[in-house]
């Protein structure tokens, strides 16, 4: 059997399905006097952590380590705008499995740019799914978002309806505002075919940057409508944290020879 190699986790987090969004204590935003390089001084003193995220993932060691299994369940639509992004909070009995640890589907959200850059290099958008173990532990999957090049499908891995359609199809716009409807998706089918990934022990990307999450970035983009994307970066059009410093972690490469879903896709 693989093994992987997961960081133990250094706190347990107490956070529900707002896991993202602090919730009270002092403003925050994404720049100016309340920015990131101000938000440990505004008393969210996690923030300057050495075990910090987004990373710039670079000098991975390729390491052994178990495929994700996923076990999405469909969900009805609900979203909010929380001010700092719009998010998708989910319905109970999704989950996903790593190394035997399972871990239930919470919320996903977005953020743009990217907060995670390979090589340096920004994808235009990073969606995060939000997870949590029965111990607290929170696993996150990141998933970097592109656009198409082309008039095609893209390479999510999808059904016949485009169920980036139903996300971005209508977004609250304005904070504190809430959208719920009939219509239901499966975030099963917003992921890449290709499931290999970068695995790290980092934090919240926002206050309070409680360190001890364990981090599962996605590989390989996924390619949707340019103007999808361009409709949620009319409402958020710089909600991404600078990269940290790697430090003294490690930053694993599970092999590319990982789980696929569906058909294969690559890169496109």
């Amino acid at each position: 059997m693989k093994v992987v190699r997961l960081l133990a986790a250094c706190a347990v987090l107490g956070l529900g399905s707002s896991a993202y969004a602090s919730g009270s204590g002092a403003h925050w935003s994404y720049e100016g006097s309340a920015g990131p390089d101000k938000w440990a001084s505004l008393g969210y003193p996690h923030c300057k952590g050495s075990n910090q995220s987004p990373i710039d993932i670079k000098h991975a060691s390729m390491t052994e380590m178990d495929d994700i299994s996923f076990s999405y369940k469909s969900t009805s639509l609900n979203a909010v705008n929380n001010g700092h992004t719009v998010q998708f909070n989910y319905d109970s009995g999704s989950t996903i499995t790593v190394a035997g640890k399972s871990y239930s589907l919470l919320q996903f959200h977005f953020h743009s740019l990217s907060e995670h850059t390979v090589g340096g290099l920004h994808s235009s958008m990073e969606m995060h799914l939000v997870h949590k173990a029965s111990d607290g532990t929170l696993g996150v999957v990141g998933v970097f978002l592109q656009p198409k090049t082309d008039a095609g499908h893209g390479n999510g891995h999808g059904s016949d309806s485009d169920p980036w359609e139903t996300v971005f199809g209508a977004l609250p716009g304005a904070s504190g505002l809430k959208l719920s409807g009939s219509q239901s998706f499966n975030a099963n089918d917003l992921l890449p075919h290709t499931r290999s990934y970068y695995h790290y022990s980092g934090s919240l990307t926002t206050p309070p940057c409680s360190e001890g999450v364990n981090w599962f970035v996605l590989q390989e983009p996924v390619r949707i409508d340019a103007k999808k994307l361009a409709r949620f970066q009319s409402i958020f059009d710089s909600n991404y944290r600078p990269v940290q410093p790697l430090n003294s972690r490690h930053l694993y490469e599970k092999d590319s020879n990982g789980t696929q879903a569906g058909n294969s896709g690559g890169h496109h």
